[in-house]
């Protein structure tokens, strides 16, 4: 009898749906530079692996939505405007629990 593994939150956001954390720590995967802050390259790399469309221009879109000081890079404090940026204009289906 094989063991299933459950699925990781990169392949529940491509078949269905992830939760805000899930989505949070997926994300912290993408800080390449490991700085805490998500620019808009690590935006898109994150985004374009779970196989969406997801242009340079869009994530520039992305960050300037959840971008609230203004300093071009989505911090800790910024991530749930970028969730509803990701919700609204991507079409991920995030949920609280």
């Amino acid at each position: 009898m094989a063991i299933k593994q459950a699925p990781t939150a990169a392949a529940r956001a491509v078949s269905g749906e992830m939760t805000v954390d899930e989505f949070k720590e997926w994300l912290k995967r993408f800080d390449a530079d490991k700085d805490g802050r998500i620019s808009r390259q690590e935006l898109r790399r994150a985004i374009r692996s779970i196989d969406r469309r997801f242009t340079g221009w869009k994530a520039g879109r992305g960050i300037r939505f959840a971008d609230t000081d203004g300093d071009g890079f989505i911090e800790d404090d910024e991530i749930d405007k970028l969730v509803e940026f990701a919700r609204n204009s991507l079409g991920l289906k995030i949920v609280a629990y």
